[in-house]
């Protein structure tokens, strides 16, 4: 509290109105400000790689997939790696940090250009999301971040039974791609080998004859989705 009003007092008026709403939204007082105000413009109206998101946004996603991926590793401790993989997915893609975004009140505090239409209905805040998780754990540190994502984004906004029964199939998804832009996908089996008693086999999404991703699991089905998976990821791919 003593943070707060030290740091709320040497603010301008404009200033003083967006700093309570930035507080609201993570629940502290920040401790370098000018961190979350660069995680929260937009290269729409900051061009430089040090004032806008870009960077922030990589290394909070870098950061969000760690954290969900251990906490998914500890609470289904008999599942699969392709179960796993597809359930980090329904968790990180973003579509659903775009919605979560949206419901934490991000769009109000984002720095973009609002007279862009294209903006207001793009996926911007789920990629603001990933900045601003970047920049408290520069500001706050891991054990802080890892904290805040379970707090302010997992509990009251991911619900783990609806999200298993989401059905999420990225091998017709690229394929879905692949037609709509004349492309020829083929899912190759590049390896398969003996380990721990079991066959793991290693998969590629091979596109116009380039592979672009691969995935491993312990049968074809899952080594593919896995595959197809990081493949959509790579290419970018949202909706078709």
């Amino acid at each position: 509290m003593v943070r707060y009003w030290l740091t709320y007092l040497t603010l301008s008026r404009e200033r003083k109105v967006y700093f309570r709403q930035l507080c609201n939204v993570l629940g502290f007082t920040p401790g370098q400000l000018n961190l979350y105000r660069t995680a929260l413009s937009h290269r729409s109206v900051k061009e430089g790689a040090d004032e806008n998101n870009e960077r922030l946004e990589y290394l909070g996603d870098a950061i969000l997939s760690g954290v969900v991926a251990d906490y998914l590793f500890k609470r289904y401790p008999y599942k699969g790696e392709g179960f796993l993989t597809e359930m980090r997915s329904k968790m990180v893609n973003r579509q659903t940090l775009n919605e979560v975004a949206l419901k934490m009140g991000l769009r109000k505090i984002t720095y973009y250009n609002k007279s862009d239409n294209s903006l207001k209905i793009s996926q911007i805040f789920g990629n603001t999301l990933e900045a601003l998780v970047g920049a408290i754990y520069l500001d706050q540190g891991y054990d802080k971040t890892r904290r805040w994502v379970f707090q302010r984004i997992v509990i009251p906004h991911m619900f783990m039974e609806d999200l298993e029964n989401l059905e999420i199939n990225h091998k017709n998804k690229l394929y879905g791609w692949a037609n709509k832009n004349g492309k020829v996908l083929e899912f190759e089996t590049l390896d398969e080998k003996m380990e721990k008693g079991r066959r793991l086999f290693r998969v590629g999404a091979v596109v116009d004859g380039e592979l672009i991703a691969e995935g491993k699991a312990y049968n074809k089905k899952d080594a593919s989705q896995i595959a197809a998976q990081l493949a959509v990821e790579k290419l970018g791919i949202t909706t078709i």
